[in-house]
């Protein structure tokens, strides 16, 4: 088995999962190049072999430039000769090494050794100190990786290298005024993080520098626009920054002739390049894919991966800031984009807030959200800078109403506080912004947000006297609106007014999620979940009196009250206005309890179901909308789970026969309640996986599908896929139930095992495997096995490899797999290859896998059968090539020379059961046995007698024009010996190599039958025995060529 040689990589950190990439090889060949050229000749025999070999070409000239950019970052005591030696061979000002350079920092930078990592900022330090051109390039990139609200050691000592190179080059630094700019706004940036006693003395000399660097540059400091300001205000409680602010404040002529003041600066918007300049590349990658490729929905986990790399620490909570400023004036989002399923900017931003752990960084947040509206200026500004802030209010007042609360409190107590002497210009900016969000129809009106029945009664009178003008109730065309102090407008009473008389698009955003989920058919599933501990939070609104959910209570229940008394009467209405205003969960239950009695006792019809369907939806609504499954999962916590009255309903649904006709009320009653909710649909199967009673449970949810007028399979999907939605945890426990209460239409299914690898995590991933190991879980049929492997190639790489994970669980046998190796195509289809190729290294080779294998077409970039071959090759080598042989030599024999064409009845048979299960054919295998022979040059197996033999009679049986083809891979055949040299050689006397001959004609009689059997056995038969069989007699021809090779290939 060949040895394969792994090394270290000489600049980047590698790993089992990073390995080296062809970058990384590149670089390793340039610098084994400039040490072939130079070692062991003296400096100059050495300079004028560079100078003679970049000379020649390009390509040259690349090579040797890159050969001594490794050496300088990766050998520091060579690292001076190396960049002297590279100054005096550059052909173009060292262009080539700057491109590089700056690959370097942009992708791979937080995989550079530390080493390398010193060594280049020697190299920067070395080009600044030459003039080279472009180097600032490289220092604005190197900045970026100066991480906000990172304090680590390695992240400081970037910060203070930088700085070291710049104090000590500031005459060079002078000459680039965008470079100036955005050192003052990285420093102005990072020194609110150095606030700690370790690191006083930096944050003195970032303080000192960046305030001379301002004083001396603050024209050029002047492009950055109000973030400067904004910054400013983070810092300027130190002394030199006080002192500034006093000169910006009353003296703004001393810092340049040509400023005016603070309202110059706020008036300017921030040019995106500073912005993007406060995230590291690696940030920006993973929040522009959060944004542009995750599904809403999808993101959770996303986002907790993100939080768990960058929000661990507290001095972390400051990156917010940068977060949400580069997301409102960076991503803007296509007109395609908005109107897709991904997640949108508001839901993100509403996420950085809502899990903000620090006051100080959450006021700060808010500011970055507003801080666009403040001087907003059409002319100037973008509307998708504003559009965030009011969405995320917009669209959290259903679910989050403590976020929209703080957030209308912050805007209107910045407009008197934010600058008084510019009072009168913020609140301009801030109507300006609104009137542009009405214009540009971002929201239909405004009245519901600010006028909203669940904002407290203090912020609601703020909000009225802050913004008069937009607290007026709009009248719509067609829609009759009565005065608005006898009857108050809802929020949701007006969106369904604004839906009925709007265009799909204002649908969708009133709705907040895009317009083809519209499909579904209820309310709030795509709402965006911010944090699990938001909805009972109310220290987050900075008011006196926080009474939201009091309020909303008490007119929730006279609003539920009212439609009670409209659609229901005499005992059933009784019956639900007791469940109604009882708080004690027992007696609810009792009155769930004499509620069914009535439904059942009366045989309702299906106008009164209708009727008490709508109000239990609106009486239990806190129940159906709440969470059901339990954080620790155990009998006494599921029991408890379940004592609530929906599930008395459905427990006496589950005890009533099968065939009793009391069951129908109760589904008329549960049909109409899942037309209004259907959550009822998932809890029904909680239900019968979570109750003691084992017998019938199918049955109730199969009449339950039947009373909905849907078939199982498609109701099962619907509840599952919104279970997955709303509670992955429940939809975890509830999978291995539904497998096994309904395997005729659960087992296999496409869209159903989709659903479960599209959202498990990888603890979720373990539970289920171990319940499949346990026999607890099956989820595939033989029958349907390939279909779903099928609509898998199309499924995302983590949901493909989970379903691989699932597969390997089942320990499925490998001939349910094979019929889909020929259609699978390497680039397209990596993860299942990937997973198949892991299989087949399991197995030995048969005639089935290799038939199956050899059938995909032979094309140069697709490894996979030579991957497969090759392993085989190291650890079955006999095995294999028997079976290899018996594949070429069967389709050869159907063109044998004319002495094998007579009566034989072994051969008939033969033929008969090779023509019944053809393979691939020969030519087919003999390019990959040519891509074999390419791959593994230095490999035993084409020496295998089977082999031998076997491309001898391929090549007999050839057309020229495959012979021409395959000349490289028959050349690997010895030549046969004509048999008449055999008999000869067989009646000599005497000598050892007769007795070797005589040994070998001794075989030569059976050697024709051998190679019969081998392709009878090959032909007729997959399974292990005889291929066992049929690669005996190689392996003894092997032993007699080592005796004597002249008699050991005779026919």
């Amino acid at each position: 088995m060949e040895q394969v040689k792994t090394t270290n990589s000489r600049l980047f950190i590698t790993s089992l999962v990073e390995s080296r990439d062809e970058l990384d090889e590149k670089y390793e060949r340039c610098y084994l190049c400039l040490q072939n050229l130079t070692s062991g000749l003296s400096e100059k025999d050495a300079h004028d072999a560079l100078n003679n070999t970049v000379c020649k070409d390009m390509r040259n000239h690349e090579e040797i430039s890159l050969g001594l950019l490794v050496t300088i970052l990766t050998e520091p005591q060579n690292a001076a000769k190396s960049y002297r030696d590279l100054t005096l061979i550059t052909r173009d000002g060292l262009g080539l090494v700057l491109v590089h350079l700056s690959q370097l920092i942009q992708e791979r930078y937080s995989r550079l050794l530390d080493k390398v990592r010193q060594q280049l900022l020697w190299l920067v330090r070395e080009m600044i100190k030459n003039a080279v051109t472009g180097v600032d390039g490289l220092c604005w990139n190197l900045m970026r990786h100066i991480a906000g609200g990172d304090v680590s050691p390695r992240n400081v000592a970037l910060a203070e290298a930088l700085l070291d190179i710049y104090s000590d080059n500031r005459v060079w630094l002078d000459k680039f005024p965008f470079l100036i700019a955005s050192v003052v706004y990285a420093y102005l940036r990072l020194i609110e993080d150095h606030h700690g006693m370790l690191l006083s003395q930096l944050r003195q000399r970032e303080v000192a520098f960046t305030v001379t660097l301002m004083r001396e540059k603050f024209t050029e400091c002047l492009i950055i626009g109000r973030d400067l300001l904004r910054l400013m205000q983070n810092v300027a409680r130190i002394p030199e920054f006080e002192q500034l602010w006093k000169d910006i404040l009353t003296n703004p002529k001393s810092l340049c002739p040509t400023f005016s003041g603070v309202l110059q600066l706020l008036q300017s918007r921030t040019s995106r390049r500073f912005l993007q300049s406060r995230l590291t590349p690696d940030m920006e990658k993973k929040i522009v894919f959060l944004t542009s490729q995750v599904r809403f929905g999808m993101h959770k986990r996303y986002q907790d991966w993100f939080q768990k790399q960058y929000f661990a620490t507290s001095e972390s909570q400051s990156l917010r800031c940068d977060l949400i400023r580069f997301i409102v004036g960076v991503i803007h989002p296509t007109n395609e984009l908005l109107c897709s399923d991904i997640i949108p900017r508001w839901a993100v931003i509403g996420w950085l807030l809502t899990t903000c752990t620090s006051a100080v960084a959450a006021s700060n947040a808010k500011l970055a959200l507003f801080y666009d509206w403040l001087f907003y200026d059409p002319e100037k500004d973008n509307i998708m800078n504003i559009e965030p802030a009011i969405l995320v209010m917009h669209h959290s007042m259903r679910s989050h109403p403590t976020v929209t609360a703080t957030l209308l409190d912050f805007l209107c107590r910045i407009i008197p506080n934010f600058s008084p002497p510019l009072t009168e210009k913020v609140r301009n900016g801030i109507y300006t912004s609104l009137r542009q969000i009405l214009e540009k129809r971002v929201l239909p009106s405004l009245f519901p947000l600010f006028d909203n029945p669940k904002l407290d009664r203090e912020l609601r009178t703020m909000v009225r006297e802050t913004f008069k003008e937009f607290c007026q109730p709009p009248i719509l065309e067609g829609v009759d609106m009565p005065p608005a102090s006898l009857h108050p407008v809802k929020m949701e009473d007006f969106t369904g007014q604004v839906a009925r008389n709007s265009p799909p698009h204002l649908m969708s955003a009133m709705d907040g999620h895009p317009n083809h989920s519209s499909q579904n058919n209820h309310s709030g599933e795509n709402e965006p979940a911010f944090s699990e501990d938001d909805d009972d939070d109310d220290d987050d609104i900075p008011l006196a009196k926080v009474r939201l959910k009091e309020k909303s209570s008490n007119l929730d229940v006279k609003q539920e009250e009212s439609e009670i008394n409209q659609l229901l009467d005499g005992e059933l209405r009784a019956a639900v206005e007791e469940l109604l205003f009882e708080k004690d969960n027992e007696v609810k239950c009792q009155a769930m309890e004499k509620l069914v009695q009535l439904i059942i006792q009366d045989e309702i019809d299906s106008d009164v179901a209708s009727a008490l369907g709508q109000a239990l939806c609106s009486v239990l609504k806190e129940q159906l909308e709440g969470k059901v499954f339990p954080p620790e999962v155990n009998d006494e916590s599921i029991e408890d789970s379940i004592g609530r009255p929906l599930f008395v309903m459905l427990r006496n649904l589950l005890q009533i026969p099968e065939d009793d006709p009391n069951r129908r009320p109760i589904l008329l009653v549960l049909a109409e309640m899942y037309s209004n909710e259907p959550r009822v649909g998932y809890l029904l199967l909680y239900f019968l996986k979570a109750c003691k009673l084992n017998d019938g449970k199918a049955s109730v949810y199969k009449d339950f599908c039947q009373a909905l007028d849907k078939d199982l399979e498609s109701c099962l999907v619907s509840d599952l896929k919104l279970c997955q939605e709303d509670d992955m945890s429940l939809f975890c426990w509830l999978v291995p139930e539904v497998y096994s209460q309904f395997p005729s239409v659960a087992l296999g299914q496409a869209e159903l095992l989709q659903l479960v690898v599209s959202a498990v995590d990888a603890r979720q991933l373990q539970d289920l495997v171990c319940h499949i190991l346990q026999g607890r879980l099956v989820m595939f049929r033989s029958d349907s096995f390939l279909a779903a492997l099928s609509a898998s190639l199309t499924w995302e790489t983590f949901e493909q490899f989970c379903l691989w994970q699932l597969v390997a669980a089942h320990s499925i046998p490998l001939e349910y797999v094979l019929p889909l190796l020929p259609r699978l195509r390497f680039a397209a289809h990596a993860e299942a290859l990937t997973s198949i190729l892991l299989l087949l290294k399991k197995e030995k080779p048969t005639v089935e896998i290799l038939k199956q294998l050899l059938a995909r077409e032979v094309r140069s970039e697709d490894v996979f059968v030579v991957s497969a071959l090759k392993y085989w090759s190291q650890e079955h080598e006999d095995m294999l090539g028997g079976l290899i042989s018996g594949l070429l030599v069967r389709h050869s024999a159907t063109s044998p020379p004319n002495k094998r064409k007579r009566g034989n009845p072994g051969n008939k048979g033969g033929s008969a059961s090779a023509s019944a299960t053809s393979g691939p054919p020969p030519e087919k295998v003999l390019a990959h046995l040519d891509q074999l022979r390419q791959c593994c040059r230095q490999s035993h197996f084409f020496s295998l007698d089977s082999i031998q033999r076997a491309l001898n009679r391929a090549q007999s049986a050839c057309t020229e024009t495959q012979k021409k083809r395959f000349s490289d891979l028959f050349a690997l055949a010895e030549v046969e010996e004509p048999p008449p040299v055999e008999t000869k050689s067989s009646s000599g006397k005497g000598s050892g190599g007769g007795r070797g001959r005589r040994a070998g004609g001794g075989h030569s009689g059976s050697g024709k039958g051998a190679k019969s059997r081998v392709v009878k056995e090959v032909s007729e038969s997959s399974d292990d025995t005889s291929e066992g069989e049929g690669i005996v007699k190689p392996k003894q021809a092997k032993k007699r060529k080592k005796a004597n090779p002249v008699a050991s290939d005779s026919d």
